[in-house]
């Protein structure tokens, strides 16, 4: 999340985080959102969830509660938003029918629609325009395929790629507002 520390005179101070009330009603406006209304912070998203287990930073609950709470910034410019393993398991067990991953799928796409978007998606996505895959192919890989009897992968013509890419904004999306990483 976004380091809202600043520090005075040598001790370091927590400034407030700027509350939107209307975000929860953009979320709940949104495909998938409509159910953040029936959280009520029982936490047993985050008891079940496997990612939760891993790492203390990863929190389902705590996303939720943000959203709630209007704090759109603080949540959507959090790298946490992008940890679901996207198992369903927190939806499987919500005593109050919160369609979890669903609604996280709103905060990250809430969170592209904004420009708050992880470097290695950004990544990802140059990767897919310049050569039709998510990660680079080396020539040695190519070779390795060939060796194996496999056939050579197919290059997407990039004229295809950048059709595409122009016809939905995706270039623009992966392009713009880097600043807010």
């Amino acid at each position: 999340m976004t380091d809202n520390a600043v520090e005075s005179e040598g001790v370091k101070l927590q400034t407030p985080s700027r509350v939107d009330p209307e975000f929860k009603h953009e979320v709940l406006s949104m495909p998938g959102g409509e159910t953040l209304k029936y959280c009520f912070q029982c936490g047993t998203c985050t008891s079940c969830c496997p990612i939760a287990d891993i790492t203390d930073s990863y929190r389902p609950r705590t996303a939720i509660r943000l959203a709630q709470l209007g704090l759109e910034e603080r949540l959507l410019s959090s790298d946490t938003i992008w940890l679901c393993a996207a198992c369903y398991t927190c939806t499987d067990h919500c005593p109050q029918g919160v369609e979890v991953k669903d609604v996280l799928r709103v905060f990250q796409n809430l969170a592209v629609k904004k420009g708050y978007i992880p470097r290695v998606y950004r990544e990802v996505g140059k990767n897919i325009l310049n050569a039709g895959y998510a990660h680079k192919i080396s020539k040695f890989k190519m070779k390795k395929r060939i060796e194996k009897g496999l056939p050579p992968l197919s290059e997407t013509p990039r004229v295809h790629m950048e059709k595409l890419a122009e016809a939905t904004g995706f270039h623009e999306t992966i392009t713009e507002k880097e600043d807010k990483e």
